[in-house]
């Protein structure tokens, strides 16, 4: 009996559906998701990390009954169910038809050492695993032939909580794996399928776990077994933990141990496509397993390993591509060289950029670019960068004239767009939007949306953010024992009718999340003012490496301390894609200024699918995105498009830049009202925001892009305007 079947077992008859559901993350995105299972205990969907697969197990029986005898509950399940069953046994699909050649018996194996599909799943970190889980879901509604290949950690990325000095501490949690929507893939004979990977000597078993993802597999490995070596075990234990030889072992895990569970399953990858350089290893087996087939040497079947490599680059700057030593190199693959018929320097040459640079370290990044045959940066601007940058890679290529394209990230609409605003997109865009988001013509008719419509929905998304904000700081601070006037004071913090800025990422000195307060005095000035006061929300985690990192977050919490700011700022702590939601939902404006450059960036495509907009600086995506239209633009600009080389001189013209934008265009727009109270030319911003950023920076368009210049064999100049299976 599978995972799905025993919970069947366990839920009364009317409700056995939600097992299915339970266990495919296609609920996630559907316009039901927010009541789904949290209409059945709302305190203890929350408490179970908005699990629904713990949700239901743990859920007394009289509860369950309950709800299975509530008609109006009973018919949404109903009709969901069905919605599900049409999408799942729907194949004429937007790939079927503009890419018949792509089938799933050699699907895309794409492999990614995150991916964030949802807060129940804690195997991302950040903006790499978004990105990867978005596109799953676009490849399942769109019918593309795709499977997910990634690790599986058992405490996944840290848990973050500020002490009262404000100092990060992190903390680990197991995730209870057979409470999770996953499955343990088993053999015919009901054994776990594993696959055997050699690190330093020692054989390692890796075990795999199966995730639905609409119609898209995700295969997750991890080598918690009792008959794996102690240090062993721990390999897939953390995220972005531990020090370089974790790291490196991690990435030999997901490569060659990727291709090699592939393998044991019987999938035979049409093309393997590595988003990042974190999978590069996998290229070496595949070619392993090429000269095994064939009898070739490693030189003759290098081509053919090119012909089926994807790699997609997310670094915009060359020294910091995911590096190895040369010692470390040597202790992990001394062994696995051989096998490939080369020799040390051979080897090393794979991941070594040019011949006269002194051999100390290995690449990742020039290990995929030298093996695969197609690759791509995440923006325009990034693409502009990765030619200039990598062109040594390539034989006598041009200056800036690579083989590296761009394909600009986008956002999956379904899973960030908020059910309210979801809903007012049907009632004004048609029922079918989600189905056509590519196309510019659909995002038109934004404009008839009522204005004061648009403005009480985003309203209400607004509130809902400040309220959880208050409950998590009111929660902190007790927790942390705080004095009492102190926990008294989050019945003042933040405002709904208050200008709300929002500011969330990795924070990482370059991310910059200080750069508001690099003038503290005029920070004040700005925030405070009584006549257009403006409060900003934060959110985001520093590497626990990273110790300026934790010190940014040190002084923000500080100014949340300040007599005059401190009803006005406020740091959401332990952020995950829950929180990120709640804030690209609920802001006014999304500020991004790391330094330059900036690959791309998605955060601010998610604001504007709600209406919010974006300040931003013009690099990355908002280089493309930024429309200074007419009356009525689509956001604003910080800084130029002329940096200089001084980080110091550069970040002093960009706080200037911010404050300017902040106190004479920003403010003064958000408060002029009309008779009626509503901003009008505010709304219009809104709506300039979502029908120029809507069609272009979603994931759909992303993917189609991806099928039509990277995975097909010829670049396809005309295609069918992408469509997506047709959604709740």
């Amino acid at each position: 009996m599978n995972s799905v079947s025993r919970l069947k077992a366990k839920l009364p008859t009317p409700l056995v559906r939600l097992a299915d559901l339970a266990y495919n993350y296609w609920w996630s995105w559907t316009e039901d998701r927010v009541s789904l299972f949290s209409t059945i205990d709302p305190a203890l969907w929350q408490s179970c990390g908005y699990n629904p697969v713990a949700l239901l197990e743990s859920v007394p029986d009289e509860r369950l009954w309950q709800v299975a005898e509530d008609p109006h509950y009973l018919n949404r399940l109903l009709q969901l169910a069905q919605q599900f069953d049409a999408y799942m046994a729907d194949y004429d699909t937007w790939a079927g038809r503009t890419a018949p050649e792509l089938n799933y018996d050699r699907p895309i194996a794409y492999f990614s050492l995150e991916f964030g599909l949802h807060e129940s799943l804690p195997v991302y970190a950040g903006g790499l695993g978004v990105l990867a889980g978005d596109y799953l879901k676009s490849a399942s509604d769109l019918g593309v032939p795709l499977v997910g290949v990634g690790l599986l950690y058992r405490q996944g990325y840290f848990h973050q909580r500020l002490n009262r000095s404000g100092w990060q501490e992190d903390y680990y949690v197991d995730s209870p794996f057979e409470h999770m929507p996953l499955e343990l893939v088993r053999d015919e004979f009901g054994q776990p399928v594993t696959v055997k990977v050699t690190i330093r000597q020692r054989i390692v078993r890796v075990q795999v776990w199966k995730i639905q993802v609409g119609r898209v597999e995700l295969y997750l490995m991890d080598t918690n077994r009792s008959d794996n070596d102690p240090v062993d075990r721990w390999l897939t234990g953390h995220l972005y933990g531990g020090n370089q030889e974790t790291r490196i072992a991690q990435e030999l895990l997901l490569g060659i141990g990727g291709v090699r569970m592939l393998h044991s399953l019987d999938i035979d990858p049409m093309l393997y496509h590595l988003n990042d350089s974190h999978g590069a290893f996998a290229l070496l087996e595949v070619a392993h397993l090429e000269m095994l087939h064939s009898g070739d040497g490693f030189g003759a079947v290098t081509e053919r390993v090119r012909q089926r490599g994807v790699f997609t680059t997310h670094s915009p700057v060359s020294a910091v591509s995911n590096v190895f030593s040369v010692d470390l190199i040597e202790s992990f693959f001394g062994d696995y060289w051989p096998r490939l018929g080369l020799s040390r320097d051979e080897f090393l040459s794979l991941g070594h950029r040019r011949p006269e640079d002194p051999w100390d370290f290995f690449s990742m990044t020039v290990l995929a670019l030298r093996l695969t045959g197609r690759t791509n940066g995440v923006s325009q601007r990034h693409g502009d960068i990765c030619r200039e940058m990598w062109q040594g890679i390539y034989p006598n290529p041009e200056a800036g004239q690579g083989p590296i394209k761009a394909i600009t990230n986008g956002v999956h609409a379904r899973t960030w767009t908020a059910p309210l605003i979801m809903d007012l997109y049907s009632q004004h865009l048609g029922v079918d939007w989600s189905t056509k988001l590519a196309d510019p013509a659909l995002w038109t008719k934004v404009n008839a949306i009522p204005d004061d419509e648009l403005w009480r929905r985003h309203s209400i998304l607004k509130e809902r953010l400040i309220a959880y904000t208050r409950s998590k700081t009111l929660t902190a601070r007790q927790e942390r024992g705080e004095a009492a006037d102190d926990i008294k004071a989050v019945g003042r913090l933040l405002d709904p009718k208050v200008l709300t800025l929002g500011f969330a990422r990795r924070f990482s000195p370059y991310k910059r999340g200080e750069l508001l307060f690099y003038d503290l005095h005029r920070a004040i000035r700005i925030l405070a003012n009584p006549r257009m006061p403006i409060q900003i929300v934060f959110g985001g985690k520093a590497h626990p490496q990273d110790d300026e990192g934790k010190r940014i977050i040190q002084r923000i919490t500080e100014w949340c301390r300040h007599p005059a700011l401190r009803d006005r700022i406020a740091f959401i702590d332990d952020y995950d894609m829950y929180v990120a939601k709640l804030l690209v939902q609920g802001v006014d404006v999304w500020l991004n200024h790391p330094r330059r450059p900036e690959a791309c960036g998605t955060s601010g495509q998610k604001v504007s699918l709600n209406g919010g907009l974006n300040c931003s600086i013009l690099d990355g995506w908002w280089a493309e995105g930024y429309h200074p239209g007419g009356a009525s633009p689509n956001g604003w600009v910080i800084g130029d498009t002329n940096p200089t080389d001084d980080p110091d001189s550069q970040t002093r013209r960009d706080a200037e830049s911010l404050y300017e934008v902040i106190e004479h265009q920003i403010a003064p727009l958000y408060y002029q009202r009309d008779r009626s109270g509503l901003p009008r030319r505010w709304i219009a911003m809104m709506k300039a925001s979502i029908s120029s950023c809507g069609p272009r920076y979603n994931s759909d368009r992303m993917l189609a892009d991806y099928v039509t210049q990277m995975y097909l064999p010829e670049a396809v100049t005309t295609a069918e305007l992408v469509m997506a299976s047709a959604m709740p």
